[in-house]
């Protein structure tokens, strides 16, 4: 009998998954098969943020691409690619674009904004000026971004980066760049002749 129900329950546990994730998905994003938001989360305009395949989302992560702020209007996106991984608590803010291409790892609270709030002292109130961009933000194919690592506006990762944990990302770096700090340097390049990372400058 124990075999038989526990049968019955391997049966059912994944059809069970599908209705929950059919039911609890947000309706106007664009979502591939296979792919999961976590709840809780929070997503303001969910029609600008488009998922690939098999990509999850883990909880309360708050995805916001800003259509209006202080008065000003924008049109952002926020693009997440196939086979993506998104750990708890993520943060993303746009006005222009995000993009996270396939195959991307994400630590737990991963920050990354296009913008930042204008911070001119005759302008008025913080929150009541327009916000500030330096550029879209582009996270190549199989790039890894440790625990609590912010990337900035305006910045380009290459495919195969890795960011290392606590780090502020604020300016572009190649494929195949290990990076870290406050702000961001180059630790190592990875080395297809040793096979390995290695320093990114050799004594």
């Amino acid at each position: 009998m124990n075999s038989l129900l526990e049968s019955l329950r391997s049966i059912l546990r994944p059809a069970v998954r599908r209705v929950k994730d059919f039911l609890y998905q947000p309706r106007r994003v664009r979502m591939g098969e296979g792919s999961r938001i976590q709840r809780p989360y929070t997503l303001m305009f969910p029609e600008r943020l488009s998922i690939g395949k098999f990509s999850r989302i883990h909880s309360h992560a708050y995805i916001t691409p800003l259509k209006e702020y202080a008065g000003a209007a924008y049109t952002p996106e926020i693009k997440i690619g196939n086979g993506v991984y998104i750990g708890r608590y993520a943060y993303f803010v746009a006005i222009d674009s995000i993009v996270i291409e396939d195959g991307c790892v994400l630590s737990e609270y991963v920050y990354i904004t296009d913008n930042s709030h204008g911070l001119h002292p005759e302008r008025g109130p913080i929150m009541k000026q327009h916000l500030e961009s330096k550029g879209p933000v582009h996270i190549g194919q199989n790039c890894f971004l440790g625990f609590r690592a912010s990337i900035m506006s305006g910045v380009t990762l290459g495919e195969h980066c890795v960011v290392g944990a606590n780090s502020v990302v604020t300016r572009s770096f190649p494929s195949y760049s290990m990076v870290a700090g406050c702000p961001a340097k180059l630790v190592k390049k990875y080395s297809t002749e040793d096979g390995d990372w290695v320093r990114a400058y050799r004594k």
